[in-house]
Parts: structure tokens; C-alpha cells; sequence
């Protein structure tokens, strides 16, 4: 009797990824050692624009260049021993036929994700979107592997211009540390608020995230969604406005738990977080309120929402409350602060470089609302 392997397949754009695990060996012939080829029938598999996922079953049978045809793809080899326990079909059978693959390469990422499930850099430096950060952790590195990722963000509007720039660490898929520097020029505004010319707010965030339960990727039977825990520790360097005018705090600390939800079959990833702050415009203005008021935290709401167009291409949109402490700091609505919205694009050329545009509704920041254009390069291994 033929063994039968059962088989998860992660199907984008009609090129198999490498998350073909073997389920379940029925039967051996007591030979010792051999290597068995999976076939798989493209014509039974179902197709749309995007990403999907199939569940099938695949008779294995000894490689033979004979038995291909144009109705029938290698996808991966397995090799068997006599004895061996059969393994669920769950993520520690993907991961184990991971390991067997990837592990002769690196310890650095192999590329065992499907393209852009592990998002982009925030401006913050998490893995999300642009504004919000996801459950997923950055990267691309797997359970056995570590990723290391760089990126470079440039946000301008009618009065501001923000670069921020950093990187990332994946540890196994389970925990980020990450690192953002941001510069936020006051261009012209500094003149009108007698700081002269292009004066310049600066802060480091320094942030990690730890995946607690759910895999967004593979757990497709399940509602359950990948869920995470984080936190930004954003220490702000400017002590004439911020620790000087303004009298407010330089340091503060968010923390969020994030859910993440990938539907393979709609090509459609869903994001929601929520974040315990103190931070005034992301930290740039410090933390607290005026006279040392309102200095608890509050909590702020963030989501995200993306569709895969193809495997290499997605738009989504994203919003972020944003607490409200400092309205009427040179009176009036001055300094009053409102949501933010975003609309984006993302592109993945090759798998270690991404790049997204977006055009961004920051709210009032200062003087009077902001919008304008967000670009950003992500590099990662």
C-alpha cells in the first residue's frame, strides 16, 4: 500500500510556497529510508486574485519524471523513515517540515512566510502598517529562524515634514525588538512660533511585541485571531518646547495588545489594537497634559484593513485616535489633536525589500490640520 500524505497548501498566485507539510504516513513498505515525491493536482485546486489555501490529500509515490505532466506539480520532498510517528496536521507539523528545509541554509530568515504577512515598519518601528501596529511579528523569519529588518519613512504635509528610520529583530516568530528614530521639522511654523527655520523635534522609540497565541497565517480553520502584546518606550529630546514651554514630561510608555486576522480565501487581512498612552502626536509633544494635568493614561483605538491584490501587492487603510490633552496650549483650538487616517499601497518587488506610499489625514497637529504623502523602504532578511 502507497502511503498517503495529507497536505495544507499555501497557494499564492498559482506559485506554491514551501508550507506543504507531511500530516500523516498510513503505511510503509519496511525498506528503510526513501525519499517520496508530493504531487499535487493544479487543476483541483481553487484560484483567485490574490492568495488562497486548499486542504487536500496527495497519494505519495517515488519520484518519476514520467508521471509529470502539465496538470501536476513537485511541490516538496519528504523523506521518511520506518518507525516514525505520524504528525497532526497543525503548526508544529509546518513547522517541523520547515525545519527540514531551512535548517541546512541559515538561522536567518529562509523566506518560509508568504509575502507581506508580516507587514511593514511603523513610524514607531513595530511591524503593521504605517500608523498602527499588527499581531503579526515583522519579518519573515520563522518558528526556527531569526529576521532581521531596516526601514526609512518620510512623512510631509503642508507644514511638517517627519523622517524616521530603524530596524527590527524576529526572534522564532514569537518576539520583536525594535528601535525608531524620528525627526519632526518644523519647517516654516518654527519662524511663526520664534524658533527660527526648520527647528526640529526629535525622539528614540525603543519597542518590543511578543506573540501570545493564534497564528494568523495558518490557523485558516479557526476564528481565533493571532493575538500580541507590546510596548514603546519614547524618550523625547527636546527640552525648549516640550520639557521647556510646554512643561511637559520627555519620557512616557505605551503599551497595546493587537488582533490580527488573515482570510487566505478573501486575500484579506483585518487588524485591531488598542493602545494605553500618555503621548501628545505620538510622543513629539511630550507626554501629559498642561500644569500636570490629565497625566493618567487613556485608552486610544487603531485598525487596519488590507486586501492582497496579488502576492506581491496590497492597499488598505488604516485609522488612530489620538488623545486630546493639549488644546488650547496657545488658545483658541491651537494644538488640539484628532485622528488620523491613512490610505496605502504596498509593493514587495523582491522578498527582502517592500516599499508603501500612502496619502495621510493626520489631524490638526499645532496650528491647523495636516495632510499629505508618506513613503517608506523596508529592507529585511
Amino acid at each position: 500500500m502507497e502511503p498517503e500524505i495529507s497536505f495544507f497548501v499555501l497557494h499564492p498566485q498559482r506559485e506554491f510556497a514551501r508550507n506543504c507539510c507531511c500530516a500523516r504516513q498510513s503505511a510503509g513498505d519496511g525498506s528503510g529510508r526513501k525519499w517520496m515525491g508530493s504531487f499535487l493536482k493544479l487543476a483541483a485546486m481553487p484560484y483567485r486574485a490574490g492568495v488562497v489555501a486548499a486542504s487536500l490529500t496527495a497519494t505519495s509515490m517515488p519520484v518519476n519524471a514520467d508521471n509529470a505532466s502539465a496538470a501536476i506539480e513537485i511541490t516538496n520532498f519528504v523523506e521518511i523513515s520506518d518507525g516514525e510517528q505520524s504528525a497532526e496536521a497543525d503548526e508544529g507539523a509546518v513547522n517541523k517540515s520547515e525545519e527540514t528545509s531551512e535548517s541546512r541554509r541559515s538561522f536567518l530568515s529562509g523566506g518560509g512566510r508568504l509575502l507581506l504577512t508580516g507587514g511593514v515598519s511603523t513610524i514607531e518601528g513595530a511591524g503593521g502598517g504605517g500608523l498602527v501596529p499588527w499581531a503579526l511579528i515583522g519579518g519573515y523569519g520563522t518558528r526556527n529562524e531569526f529576521g532581521l529588518s531596516a526601514f526609512a519613512t518620510g512623512v510631509d504635509t503642508k507644514d511638517f515634514t517627519l523622517a524616521a528610520y530603524g530596524g527590527a529583530i524576529n526572534f522564532k516568530n514569537r518576539v520583536e525588538l525594535s528601535v525608531a528614530r524620528q525627526n519632526f521639522n518644523l519647517r516654516e511654523v518654527g519662524n511663526v512660533l520664534a524658533l527660527g527655520n526648520r527647528y526640529t523635534i526629535s525622539q528614540t522609540i525603543v519597542g518590543a511585541k511578543v506573540r501570545l497565541i493564534g497564528d494568523a497565517v495558518l490557523e485558516q480553520d479557526s476564528l481565533l485571531p493571532q493575538i500580541a502584546v507590546g510596548a514603546q518606550y519614547k524618550i523625547n529630546d527636546n527640552d525648549a518646547i516640550v520639557g521647556g514651554a510646554l512643561g511637559l514630561k520627555q519620557k512616557g510608555i505605551d503599551f497595546y495588545i493587537a488582533a490580527t486576522k488573515i482570510i487566505l480565501s478573501q486575500s484579506l487581512l483585518l487588524n485591531g489594537t488598542v493602545r494605553m498612552t500618555k503621548a501628545n502626536q505620538y510622543g513629539i509633544l511630550g507626554f501629559g497634559g498642561l500644569g500636570g494635568k490629565q497625566q493618567g493614561y487613556k485608552p486610544q483605538f487603531e485598525g487596519s484593513a488590507a486586501l492582497l491584490l496579488t502576492r506581491k501587492l496590497a492597499i488598505g487603510g488604516e485609522f488612530r485616535t489620538k488623545s486630546n490633552r493639549l488644546e488650547g496650549a496657545l488658545g483658541g483650538t491651537s494644538f488640539r489633536e484628532e485622528n488620523a487616517y491613512d490610505a496605502f499601497i504596498a509593493y514587495a518587488p523582491a522578498r527582502n525589500v517592500s516599499l508603501t506610499l500612502a496619502y495621510a489625514r493626520l489631524g490638526q497637529i499645532a496650528l491647523r490640520r495636516q495632510n499629505g504623502a508618506y513613503a517608506s523602504l523596508q529592507i529585511g532578511f
